[in-house]
């Protein structure tokens, strides 16, 4: 870049007032990769540092250079390749600006920024970063055309987030052509997230399958998948009980299933053998009527904590059964669709456990539930594939 320019943003390091700078504006007839670089400094483990981070059409990379690796990766950018620069310092904005040529101008203004703030991870780094245009993000209103997220959804776009971090969890239990049954898929924000995630970022191919009682709901999200051409996603109206599949199914999903239909789309995800399980229950009622456990009299007898309790009872026997069949499972917290009190999120993933492990996971299960005195559904859908009831005995 120009000498001129290239001396003030060096001095503008050395003094320590470097604040943010943004490159961008891509010159024509150069071999395009990233399209905008942001740089702030940061403090890691003592030492000033500054992060780049490289914005892609679907993705942003970071690098953290020491202040000489800045500089010349800084001149060898700009002029050559991006054609404008802002650097916000604590005592000017100042905008800089090249001709074909290579030339800069710099112009200068008021400082509109006054804190230099070296804290790292101030600013989370989400799996779909905002300024980054995202498709289905934009044609659900959560982002604008420059992938700005719009103020009023940025509750939903953390959530959204939240919910693909849990989901990168589970690729090393995916096939690389995994398919995925969204069970209560609703308006299919999640979904979307979810096919986007896997497709646009990681670069695979799937088959996913959003399923709904709601004829409008289905209707909707079948023309939003058809307008932003998502050909492995599709959505059906139906029962979580009637439906049927004649491939493997790798991944089941069920967020905020009511009451005991969550226990219908586990049952269905272990008799397809489904590598991996996500469930997140709704209105816990089935077991409130059934509780009796004379050592837990104190809880039951408040509506209030009794219905908490039931949640808690419900869930933990779910979470049993499922060892009890194979799977290694966690509770985690999920953040509600309406932005209410946080949920439980189980999440199961099938493993090799030995005949053994399921025996002594059954028999943890069959104690607690009978220390409850209650007979929940997860029970009669899960009866055929307990140990107890296969081959081999426990």
């Amino acid at each position: 870049m120009g000498a001129y320019s290239d001396k003030i943003l060096k001095d503008t390091i050395d003094a320590g007032e470097l604040i943010y700078a943004v490159f961008s504006n891509v010159k024509k007839g150069v071999e395009k990769s990233f399209i905008k670089l942001d740089i702030k400094p940061v403090e890691i483990k003592g030492e000033v540092l500054y992060q780049l981070s490289y914005q892609y059409e679907q993705k942003v990379l970071h690098e953290n250079l020491n202040q000489d690796a800045l500089l010349a990766k800084v001149e060898a950018l700009l002029g050559a390749y991006f054609k404008q620069a802002q650097i916000f310092t604590v005592k000017a904005d100042l905008q800089i600006l090249f001709n074909k040529k290579g030339v800069g101008t710099v112009i200068q203004k008021v400082p509109t920024r006054f804190k230099v703030d070296i804290s790292h991870n101030r600013k989370k780094n989400y799996l779909i970063p905002e300024g980054v245009p995202c498709d289905f993000m934009q044609f659900l209103g959560v982002m604008d055309e420059h992938g700005k997220v719009v103020k009023k959804r940025y509750d939903k776009y953390r959530q959204l987030n939240k919910y693909l971090e849990f989901v990168e969890d589970a690729l090393p239990y995916l096939p690389e052509v995994p398919t995925i049954i969204d069970f209560g898929c609703g308006k299919a924000y999640l979904t979307f997230a979810l096919y986007y995630y896997l497709v646009k970022i990681k670069q695979k191919k799937v088959k996913i399958i959003g399923l709904d009682l709601k004829e409008d709901v289905i209707e909707y999200c079948s023309q939003v998948a058809s307008t932003l051409k998502y050909d492995g996603l599709s959505f059906q109206k139906g029962d979580i009980k009637d439906f049927s599949i004649t491939d493997q199914v790798d991944m089941v999903v069920s967020l905020h299933a009511c009451d005991t239909a969550t226990d219908e789309a586990i049952a269905k995800a272990v008799g397809w053998n489904a590598k991996v399980i996500y469930a997140v229950p709704c209105c816990q009622h089935e077991l409130f009527g059934q509780l009796n456990n004379p050592t837990m009299i104190p809880l039951l007898k408040h509506g209030i904590v009794k219905d908490k309790l039931t949640t808690i009872v419900t869930d933990t026997l779910r979470t049993c059964a499922l060892e009890a069949v194979g799977y290694n499972v966690q509770m985690v917290e999920f953040i509600d669709l309406e932005h209410t009190p946080k949920n439980i999120l189980i999440r199961g993933f099938l493993t090799q456990k030995t005949h053994e492990q399921k025996c002594e996971d059954y028999a943890n299960y069959k104690a607690f539930k009978e220390s409850w005195s209650v007979k929940p559904r997860i029970d009669a859908v899960l009866k055929g594939y307990f140990p107890v009831n296969t081959n081999e005995k426990c």
